[in-house]
């Protein structure tokens, strides 16, 4: 299995292509970001390729390939205000494994790994995020990995008729 890690300095209108694809993707759409209520978790989203040139100031991107084909995503942001433990030097991480494919083979777990050093490269020591306490397979990947619960945000998401708390994890590398 052939799995490189890239990071993405020069957009292209294939991976924004990809990356609204995966955005609104009904199966991934609930992992991927809060929504308030049914229609926001309906609601078609475009990311535009400047909009991802500007992310590109504050996040660090890396594309997923698994034989030279582009099957997620995984970025951090250094000391977003979003953070739930206000540290100075926290890298919030977010992951997507956006084709099936690519799914339980263990390239979520090398990707996060991956992630980590190069955080760690960079001179920080903390990591927070933030995972749905609907997603089960998500959290079995982070306590792997070493990472605990801090907190747990109510009423974060809207999935399946109701609204859902938004568990925050720590690690420190």
């Amino acid at each position: 299995m052939t799995i490189e890690f890239i990071q993405l300095t020069q957009p292209s209108t294939a991976i924004v292509e990809v990356l609204n694809r995966w955005e609104n993707d009904p199966t991934l759409k609930p992992l991927i970001r809060p929504h308030q209520n049914k229609s926001e978790l309906e609601c078609h989203k475009k990311l535009t390729m400047d909009e991802l040139s500007k992310q590109l100031n504050t996040h660090h991107i890396y594309l997923i390939y698994l034989h030279d084909e582009l099957i997620g995503e995984m970025n951090y942001v250094i000391d977003p205000v979003h953070i739930y433990k206000k540290e100075v030097g926290t890298a919030w991480i977010g992951i997507t494994i956006g084709e099936s494919k690519g799914r339980g083979k263990g390239i979520g777990y090398l990707a996060i790994q991956f992630l980590e050093e190069q955080i760690k490269n960079e001179g920080l020591n903390r990591i927070e995020l933030g995972v749905f306490e609907y997603n089960k397979q998500a959290q079995k990947l982070y306590q792997k990995l070493g990472y605990k619960e801090i907190c747990r945000i109510d009423n974060f998401t809207y999935w399946n008729d109701k609204m859902w708390s938004d568990i925050r994890m720590e690690k420190y590398v």
